[in-house]
């Protein structure tokens, strides 16, 4: 059965094949079991579990023979992070006589790439794009690197770069006369640890109401890839002024955006920066529904 909204070129959007997961990585099977609709699935509400999915899906879509991050990093869930990688393969098609440009000679930003290195993994495998990949975290980043060090098919094609200052995006990364393609951000979208929880508690429930609400956070994450002061909106704000500074030096800037009520903020600081081109890409995953936003100078 194919899952609506997905992009059609993302291999995820049929529904997980849990024998050929399990035959790339023979742990998973612990954790698969009929659901109450006596379908094989995992339970999502259990981190061990989330994990092996991630790992056997890494593993058998993307040729990742080892990868692993620290206790309490944010495992994201694969399909929605392919997504948002094919539209903007198709938006970077657009300036290339409607064909997607592939290979090494294509760079890609990569704005908090997080230890779990899931973007450039995808990036790298379909396309054959180039990434530098940036975080805030120290320990995200050395997670990252330790993941492209342990994959041979991930190596010369990643590079991961601390930012020093929380407060910029570019600035000390993106080096003078350096090009890039494009950039991509997954933002934090939250404004406050209680805001968080409460997600937290929400989502958990929804996975499983028999679940405590204190139960641990399905997918992980740390205080600075989810909590930023004034949430999702500020950080966007943020970034587009500073994209402004370095306007030619990125084709396309791009972000997720997860709240659409952020929308009007966010044109109206595009407007401001005087962005020559805006796209918004709209995105499904059964209920979830996002956007990605994308301009140019």
């Amino acid at each position: 059965m194919e899952k609506s909204g997905l992009h059609p070129r993302n291999p995820h959007r049929f529904r997980y094949d849990f024998k050929k997961l399990i035959e790339s990585l023979p742990e998973l099977a612990a954790f698969v079991a009929n659901n109450k609709y006596g379908n094989e699935s995992i339970d999502f509400a259990n981190p061990d579990a989330v994990l092996a999915l991630n790992r056997a899906l890494l593993k058998h879509f993307y040729g990742i023979t080892d990868w692993s991050i620290p206790a309490n990093y944010l495992c994201p869930p694969i399909p929605g992070r392919a997504d948002y990688i094919h539209h903007i393969a198709d938006l970077l098609a657009i300036g290339n006589g409607g064909e997607i440009p592939c290979g090494p000679g294509v760079r890609v930003l990569d704005i908090g790439v997080g230890a779990n290195c899931v973007y450039p993994i995808i990036g790298t495998k379909e396309y054959g794009w180039n990434f530098v990949g940036t975080d805030i975290d120290p320990i995200a980043i050395e997670s990252a690197r330790k993941i492209v060090d342990m994959n041979p098919v991930l190596k010369d094609k990643i590079e991961l770069r601390l930012q020093p200052v929380a407060a910029d995006i570019f600035h000390g990364i993106v080096q003078p006369e350096e090009q890039f393609d494009l950039s991509i951000c997954n933002p934090p979208f939250h404004s406050s640890k209680e805001e968080a929880a409460a997600a937290t508690s929400r989502k958990i429930y929804n996975l499983n109401p028999g679940k405590a609400a204190n139960t641990v956070q399905n997918f992980g994450g740390q205080n600075v890839e989810l909590i930023y002061q004034g949430g999702e909106e500020a950080f966007v704000r943020r970034m587009i002024q500073q994209s402004s500074r370095i306007p030619t030096q990125c084709k396309w800037f791009s972000t997720l955006i997860a709240k659409s009520d952020h929308l009007p903020a966010v044109y109206k600081s595009l407007a401001i920066a005087k962005a020559m081109e805006v796209k918004t890409i709209d995105m499904a995953q059964g209920q979830k529904v996002s956007r990605v936003v994308a301009w140019r100078f």
